[in-house]
């Protein structure tokens, strides 16, 4: 049984306060020639399918004729709720769309069902569940002690009505520990959300999501495919693609990856102002391409910005490294905020503020704190 893996569409997602969707249209108009092509028996979409909760109507529209032109090749498809989505809404005209060979996962309520193909090897049970966080695993199994994502995913997993004589597939969004994480993503509180890997052995393949580069996490068959399209800067060298798992006899997957091209590049370019708007340079260039500039001139170039826009009409971030810059720390380094979990800033603005770092006691309790708030607790 063929099986392709997608994640992380974030539809209606703006970086650099540049809108990503004509972008996006064209990625998932290569994503349904790459499954036209490969005619599977079912599309996994492991969550985030948008990038807010309450998405712009051009997002929906998107998904709405992306749905539709799949339905339209008769492969079945599987989409989940991540932590960017609306469970409700994904699970929306859910028990109608699966006449057409639709399913979109349900609002967890501790059961879930498996949904079962078959080929020549026999079924292949798929398990569809969505981001879950503690306190919502927690209210349906009052009597298990659930204070980690482990426990939680524990829990739900070990409700499943699983049957090892069977190929499993479990399609999920949650952050598997060891996984390399980008810039795009979002960051909790120390580490909070991490799973143990462990908790996903009883599957055959696991189709996750929630991190934005390709990777296996433990073992082949525990996979991120990544999103379809770089969303930081920090992504720049991602090969972006599709995941093909490949189910044969029972403990056997065969996995390859199919390259995503998009419409546009992100780019990171470096150099004076002279060197990047020379002709000769910029015409070796794709001028239309997503850029991060950063000029090395020593002097300021008066109303850069406009002047490059000029030449770079997609110009997202401008930087200068310099001595000048380099001696008021201007320039990011390693450990930026963006690269900070919310426990480690607030240490450092506590710090700030008090001339001396949290001792253990204020650290233990801001660390509790921020977790009751990061599970939705009251």
């Amino acid at each position: 049984m063929k099986l392709m893996h997608l994640s992380d569409l974030h539809l209606g997602k703006r970086v650099s306060a540049f809108s990503m969707l004509e972008d996006q249209e064209y990625i998932l108009s290569q994503i349904l020639e790459r499954i036209t092509e490969e005619a599977p028996e079912a599309v996994l979409i492991a969550g985030d399918v948008y990038d807010k909760s309450v998405p712009p109507a051009e997002a929906v529209q998107l998904f709405d004729r992306f749905l539709c032109r799949l339905s339209g090749l008769g492969t079945q498809v599987f989409v989940i709720s991540g932590n960017h989505d609306s469970p409700e809404r994904i699970a929306f005209g859910g028990r109608l769309m699966e006449k057409s060979g639709i399913h979109m996962s349900p609002v967890y309520t501790g059961a879930v069902e498996p949904v079962t193909l078959r080929d020549e090897y026999g079924p292949v049970d798929i398990y569809m569940l969505p981001f879950l966080k503690p306190a919502q695993v927690r209210r349906f199994f009052p009597e298990a002690e659930i204070e980690s994502y482990t426990d939680a995913l524990e829990a739900a997993i070990g409700a499943l009505p699983l049957r090892q004589d069977r190929r499993n597939v479990l399609v999920t969004h949650q952050f598997v520990t060891g996984a390399a994480r980008s810039d795009s993503e979002e960051v909790s509180v120390g580490g909070v959300d991490n799973v143990e890997a462990s908790v996903f052995q009883p599957f055959d393949y696991v189709a996750l999501g929630h991190i934005h580069g390709p990777q296996s996490v433990g073992r082949e068959t525990l996979r991120y495919c990544g999103t379809p399209l770089k969303y930081s800067f920090s992504e720049a060298k991602h090969q972006k693609s599709i995941t093909v798992a490949e189910l044969l006899e029972k403990g056997t997957v065969r996995l390859r990856t199919l390259p995503l091209i998009p419409k546009r590049e992100l780019r990171e370019l470096r150099g004076t102002y002279l060197e990047l708007t020379a002709k000769s340079f910029y015409e070796g260039t794709c001028r239309e391409d997503y850029l991060h500039i950063t000029l090395t001139d020593e002097e300021d170039i008066p109303e850069v910005l406009g002047k490059l826009r000029a030449v770079y009409p997609n110009l997202m971030k401008l930087d200068y490294d310099n001595a000048r810059t380099r001696a008021s720390a201007r320039l990011p380094e390693a450990g930026t905020p963006e690269r900070r979990s919310p426990l480690e800033l607030f240490s450092q603005f506590y710090e700030i503020q008090n001339n001396r770092p949290m001792d253990e006691a204020q650290l233990r309790l801001c660390k509790s704190l921020m977790e009751e708030i990061w599970e939705g607790n009251p």
